[in-house]
Parts: structure tokens; C-alpha cells; sequence
């Protein structure tokens, strides 16, 4: 595995943030933009994502690290439900709720193989050097 020294570096992050700005675009248009309640929660969900990426890689220790990666992961999951909202109710079309499941799966997914390498991991974090 390559090293890391920013979480920035982090391909679930970046995955992350890929989804965070799709979820961004698509939610500032048409009847999507109008349905505050499921615009924002959505929004939330796709920025928890990328925020306890960040949040964990920032406390130094992998016990800490991987809670938050856990969050991290349930939030990519809340996104994916979000998008039925969003299709169910006519904001988005199959194209665009498949492109953005796959997109969330696809970042959790990265995160869960992050979880169980730092499990696995002697590194135990810059806490317990």
C-alpha cells in the first residue's frame, strides 16, 4: 500500500469527494433543488462521508480511526436509501440514481477494504508509536 500522509491521500476519501460533488450537481437542479428536506439530507449524508474520513485519519490511532471510517461507510449506505427517496419521488432518473449507487457503493466499498487492512494492520497510528 502506498503511504499515506494526509488523508487527502486516502482513494476512499477521494471517492468520497467524488460522490459528495456528483450528489452536489445533481441536487442544485430541477424539482431536486425545490425539495429542501431531501436535498439536505442527502447533502449531509454524501459530506459525512468525506468528513469522518478526515475526522478519523485526524486522531492519530486506528481503535478511532476505523469507528469513524465505520460512520463513514453507514453514511455512504444513507446516501444510496436517500437516492430511492430522490428517485421514488421523480428528482432524479434511473440513469442518474444507478451512476450515483454505484458511485456510493463504490466508496463504501473502498472504505470497508480501509477498515479491514487497518484491522489487520500492525501500524497501530502515530497514539501508540
Amino acid at each position: 500500500m502506498a503511504s499515506i500522509e494526509r488523508f487527502e491521500d486516502i482513494e476512499a476519501w477521494q471517492k468520497a469527494r467524488e460522490l459528495t460533488q456528483e450528489i452536489y450537481r445533481i441536487t442544485n437542479q430541477g424539482s431536486f433543488a425545490r425539495d429542501f428536506g431531501v436535498r439536505d439530507q442527502i447533502r449531509r449524508a454524501a459530506v459525512s462521508v468525506m468528513s469522518n474520513i478526515a475526522e478519523g485519519f485526524g486522531r492519530g490511532g486506528n481503535k478511532e480511526f476505523i469507528q469513524f471510517l465505520s460512520t463513514a461507510k453507514g453514511s455512504a449506505s444513507e446516501v444510496q436509501a436517500q437516492l430511492y427517496v430522490a428517485l421514488d419521488a421523480g428528482h432524479i432518473t434511473k440513469e442518474q440514481f444507478r451512476q450515483l449507487y454505484d458511485l456510493a457503493q463504490s466508496s463504501g466499498k473502498l472504505t470497508g477494504g480501509f477498515i479491514r487492512y487497518l484491522q489487520k494492520s500492525d501500524h497501530k497510528g502515530v497514539k501508540f508509536s
